[in-house]
């Protein structure tokens, strides 16, 4: 894209030469020529002299620079917006490869791509320009929708219903089965039904290996524009709002509430039947205790508390070993004292 088309397209403001072509999106560090990047702060000018034709920065920036650049309200986003267009992922031409198993039952839109060895079960639906790559399985009354993404090893099981535009990395698993058991004394433990099932929304986006159980009587929810990360357990029964953003290796336990527009951190571990209100910010490694309503804010520790007062704990927690010191002296000093009446 030019220049100029990439400053009207973001509604920026643009300063130095439009004609010139832009292929591609770099770090700041090391972008070249035809190459455009960002920066946030516009007391980066000093670093500002690098060998990009074009760069991004923020409306306060007023400095003059050897490149072309372009100021817009959020530079980052801007940048990820222009990414997604010079660097659109590839797609593969509409194709079934003669090695799928499709089910006579199964319903198949247009311009859709099915890899090698993929499996598609009886009385499931794919939609229209979706892609669907090399062993991925797909259960029986599988609904997916439109202009998705299924990576390769992904497994969606029975009953599963996913909606628009959504991305599933590799290795997920969507509907298996939750985790429930009923103790039954001397005789273990009896699996209580998991015959639910899940619903994942619109523009949805899941990391690889990461799995989303199953309901057990109802359903999983994801909801529309939510992030997920790498390995990421998400457990039976638990609802998740929109545009929630959740990093690696957490894992929400069953019937866990979270709404919309939560940041949850990496290393996150949540007790059953927690609800997180709208706007909450979950530390790394944060724990939330079962049942424990996180209000909005930012939360961190084990277990999860507001962000000042667990900085206020932590403070006096490093301050035990000075405080044991002064103990000992203070115990030196009474010996001494009684050692003197004696």
């Amino acid at each position: 894209m030019k220049i100029s088309e990439i400053a009207r397209l973001l509604d920026g403001r643009l300063s130095g030469a439009g004609d010139i072509e832009i292929f591609r999106v770099a770090a700041f560090e090391t972008a070249l020529e035809n190459e455009i990047s960002f920066f946030e702060k516009a007391e980066f000018v000093d670093q500002a002299e690098t060998q990009e034709d074009c760069l991004f920065v923020p409306e306060n920036f007023n400095a003059p620079l050897s490149c072309s650049f372009i100021q817009v309200k959020n530079p980052k986003l801007a940048f990820a917006k222009i990414a997604e267009i010079l660097h659109a992922p590839k797609k593969r031409k509409p194709e079934i490869h003669r090695t799928a198993i499709i089910a006579e039952t199964a319903k198949i839109g247009t311009d859709v791509f099915v890899g090698a060895f993929v499996c598609i079960g009886e009385n499931s639906e794919v939609g229209s320009g979706t892609q669907i790559f090399a062993n991925a399985k797909i259960g029986d009354a599988v609904k997916i929708g439109e202009n998705c993404i299924v990576h390769p090893n992904v497994f969606i099981e029975n009953s599963s219903q996913i909606g628009n535009r959504v991305t599933l990395h590799a290795g997920v698993v969507i509907g298996a089965d939750g985790f429930g058991f009923v103790r039954d004394g001397a005789n273990g433990y009896v699996k209580f039904p998991q015959i639910g099932t899940v619903v994942i929304e619109d523009d949805v986006e899941i990391g690889a290996n990461s799995c989303i159980d199953r309901g057990a009587l109802g359903e999983t929810r994801i909801g529309e524009g939510t992030k997920i990360d790498n390995l990421v357990q998400i457990a039976h029964n638990v609802q998740i709002g929109k545009r929630v953003v959740i990093a690696a290796q957490t894992g929400i336990s069953g019937s866990t509430i979270i709404e919309d527009d939560c940041v949850i951190g990496g290393q996150v571990g949540m007790g059953d039947h927690a609800k997180v209100l709208s706007g909450a910010i979950i530390g790394s490694q944060a724990g939330v205790l079962p049942g424990k309503i996180v209000r909005a804010g930012v939360w961190w520790g084990t277990p999860v508390q507001l962000l000042d007062e667990y900085k206020r704990q932590n403070a006096h927690v490093k301050g035990i070993t000075r405080l044991k010191e002064e103990v000992k002296e203070l115990k030196k000093q009474i010996d001494a004292l009684k050692n003197a009446k004696e």
